[in-house]
């Protein structure tokens, strides 16, 4: 499957399973799991990643990220265990 099959470009968001996902999702944990994993984020930024991952969640569980993808980086992968819903 093609992203365009997913989602074409005038469609910004689907509901997966229940739960409305919007596009750039999995785009937009992965640039908040680089902010978490370097050291010189500040707390400040820090925290509104953590923030942002965990409003995500629900979505990238709809579309079964974790189901496929492990994460390398334990302190995430706490961080996500500790902040995720039953599968």
């Amino acid at each position: 499957m093609r992203a365009k099959e997913m989602m074409p470009d005038d469609v910004n968001q689907a509901v997966i399973n229940g739960v409305d996902v919007r596009k750039g999702s999995v785009g937009a944990f992965l640039a908040n799991a680089r902010m978490l994993a370097a050291p010189e984020t500040s707390v400040e930024d820090r925290q509104t990643a953590e923030r942002d991952v965990i409003e995500a969640l629900p979505a990238l569980q709809a579309l079964g990220l974790f189901d496929v993808l492990d994460i390398h980086d334990a302190h995430l992968r706490a961080f996500v265990e500790a902040h995720s819903g039953p599968r």
